[in-house]
């Protein structure tokens, strides 16, 4: 790391890699892709130009000139390869989720800690545009208090697919997919819940890991959260659904970013230019005893954010913007939820250590 640009190794170039993290890392600047670890070095290189390509992990993670090392491998791989990038002096990125489970998510957060390493978590779903707006929303208090919420991440899948995040051994399944975000964007809004309360059923004919789930987060003062996604809704449900003691605000569509980053379009450095949604949310709210519904314009997502805060917060000009200690509380929750599950009952978030 010098005092202008940060190396940056890649390990895993598949979808992750391709889509979420190179983009973004190639345009930020102060940050430069340095090298890669991926078995494919010509679709590397076609890509990313004269960068280095090692084959394993080890190698990379070897790399004097690489300074911060970003996980875009299988979920099954992400605690061994932080804990090593974490013992050879590396500042970490970890693609969602975290870990496996809260412990090893734990123990790495200790690690991280004693080393005096940053450790962050690839939440983005912080930077959609209706997470934005919904937080705009909350802090002005349009809704009043919020007394119920739902999120979801629907899509339309009927038929199981040979990958890696349709196999339990590797860590799929749809919960530890879409369960972060959605645990994410719920801790966020309205931090810590008291309880958990989750279905993860296997609904397609065929399926190996659960492909559905409906889970519902319970607070001390009466909130209630629901989150769900499913693999086989042709009709989504809305994206977000908050609904306070003064009115209510829903927005059906997804947030942009992620399908422009799939078609190949690069953030250009103009925020004004990227994240544009044009889809209004509903937004009804009581005046004079009375409820109006309107359109609300949506806040423009923000994906560079992240690693231009992770760029900041190395240069010990701004804070983490993801810390573990927060992606660990997701952790906690996705352990609960499975445990919840299994035994088809509510359980305490106190109930699973930190």
């Amino acid at each position: 790391m010098t005092a202008d640009t940060i190396n940056v190794g890649l390990i895993g170039y598949g979808f992750a890699g391709q889509v979420f993290h190179a983009p973004l890392l190639r345009t930020t600047p102060g940050l430069a892709i340095a090298a890669v670890s991926s078995r494919n070095p010509d679709k590397v290189r076609a890509d990313l130009g004269a960068v280095a390509v090692h084959a394993e992990p080890a190698a990379l993670l070897a790399d004097p000139d690489v300074a911060l090392v970003v996980l875009a491998s299988p979920n099954v791989t992400h605690y061994p390869l932080a804990k090593a990038a974490l013992e050879a002096g590396k500042h970490v990125v970890v693609d969602k989720p975290f870990t496996d489970t809260a412990a090893q998510a734990a123990e790495l957060v200790r690690l991280a800690e004693d080393q005096g390493l940053l450790l962050s978590v690839y939440h983005n779903r912080r930077w959609d545009s209706t997470t934005r707006t919904a937080l705009r929303l909350l802090a002005d208090g349009t809704l009043g208090q919020v007394r119920h919420a739902a999120m979801h991440f629907d899509r339309f899948r009927p038929q199981p697919q040979a990958r890696w995040k349709e196999e339990v051994e590797a860590g799929g399944g749809i919960w530890m997919d879409l369960g972060p975000h959605l645990i994410d964007e719920a801790l966020l809004y309205f931090g810590e819940p008291l309880a958990i309360e989750a279905d993860l059923p296997v609904l397609r004919p065929g399926g190996r890991c659960e492909d559905q789930f409906q889970a519902r987060l319970r607070y001390a003062d009466g909130l209630r959260v629901d989150l769900g996604a499913s693999m086989l809704a042709a009709v989504a449900r809305p994206r977000v659904a908050l609904h306070g003691l003064n009115g209510s605000w829903v927005k059906q569509s997804l947030d942009p970013q992620e399908a422009d980053l799939i078609a190949g379009r690069m953030p250009s450095g103009d925020a004004a230019a990227w994240g544009v949604d044009g889809e209004t949310g509903v937004l009804a709210v009581q005046r004079d005893g009375k409820v109006a519904p309107a359109p609300l314009p949506t806040e423009n997502g923000a994906y560079p954010s992240y690693y231009a805060g992770i760029r900041d917060a190395l240069l010990g000009k701004a804070p983490n913007p993801v810390p573990a200690h927060q992606a660990l509380t997701v952790m906690r929750l996705l352990d609960a939820g499975r445990l919840s599950a299994a035994e088809r009952r509510e359980v305490l978030l106190s109930d699973i250590p930190a």
